[in-house]
């Protein structure tokens, strides 16, 4: 029997089709050639549970989501979850069906807890539900609080804010900023202070040594000559005790006294009274003085000249 080429080319299509089914209903989560079992929870709301959300015992997948529909009972809105379990699995009666989070991305999964009943369920029965509070909702309970402080915070720092900009104006920032700077040059001129005294140290160390060293041994002999320097100090307040005793004040009055008489003499030499002051005043005397020098400088020289002017000395008498 001869097959056409079209029948081929059908039951390749077929086949197609079914591995795309069951390659589907795999990545899905079921499998289209194992005996199948379902159950059912209904739940006031859910959130990120999606079907293909794994269905697991202990963190162990027992089975998914087959699909999430909305029913009313008792005038309510709720939310019929049916499970596809793929294991071969005895679930006891009242085990409850928890809703968790599996993941900080808000990923959801429904967790079953098993009962202490001796029953099991059966194909078709309804789970216990339960939700638990979502890592969302769990944080942002515990944001709330830290929420109001916060922008109780930001408030208050927008008061600070508003008020330092009240305050801090232009001019007084310039001259902030001015104190700054002469702050940062006082600072800079006294490390350059520092470090010129660490090379004065450095340069001078030997000379302050030396003067230490002095210093030391001027100290020693202070202490050794102790009993010397009391008695020198001793004499002193002798001394000063004689002269406070003796006729020093007396002496001293004499003495101005003195200088005094002296004072009103120069007084009149200067005014030419008396001989002296006349002789001091009066440049005729010192005329006449230098008058009558000249002269006798004059004869003096005569006489050296012409000495028989003045000189006659014969032995046999003198002719006429």
């Amino acid at each position: 029997m001869k097959v056409s080429k079209e029948f081929k080319i059908g039951i390749v299509v077929v086949f197609a089709i079914a591995a795309f089914v069951w390659g589907l209903s795999f990545l899905k989560g079921s499998n289209l050639f194992f005996e199948k079992s379902f159950l059912y929870a209904v739940y006031p709301k859910i959130e990120n549970l999606n079907p293909s959300s794994p269905l697991q015992i202990n963190g162990y997948q027992i089975g998914q989501i087959k699909t999430i529909s909305l029913i009313q009972k008792d005038g309510q809105n709720l939310v019929l979850v049916k499970f596809l379990i793929t294991e071969e699995i005895d679930i006891p009666r009242k085990s409850v069906a928890k809703v968790v989070s599996t993941n900080l991305l808000g990923g959801m999964a429904v967790e079953l807890v098993f009962s202490k009943e001796k029953e099991f369920l059966k194909n078709g029965d309804t789970l216990v539900s339960e939700t638990e509070q979502s890592f969302k909702e769990a944080f942002n309970r515990q944001l709330a609080p830290l929420q109001a402080k916060f922008e109780n915070l930001i408030s208050s720092v927008d008061t600070v804010m508003g008020v330092v900009n009240q305050v801090l104006n232009i001019k007084t920032r310039e001259n902030i900023n001015q104190s700054f700077e002469s702050v940062r040059k006082a600072i800079f001129s006294l490390e350059q202070t520092a470090y010129k005294l660490d090379d004065l140290m450095a340069t001078e160390k030997p000379k302050i040594s030396s003067v230490l060293t002095n210093l030391s041994g001027i100290t020693t002999n202070l202490n050794k000559n102790e009993q010397k320097i009391t008695n020198i100090l001793t004499n002193f307040s002798n001394l000063s005790d004689t002269l406070a005793k003796s006729q020093l004040k007396s002496a001293v009055a004499n003495a101005d006294n003195t200088l005094k008489e002296l004072n009103n003499l120069l007084t009149k030499i200067n005014q030419g009274q008396g001989t002296i002051g006349k002789l001091a005043k009066d440049d005729s005397l010192y005329n006449n003085l230098n008058k009558s020098a000249a002269d006798l400088d004059n004869l003096l020289k005569d006489l050296k000249e012409n000495p028989k002017r003045y000189v006659h000395f014969s032995l046999f008498g003198r002719k006429k």
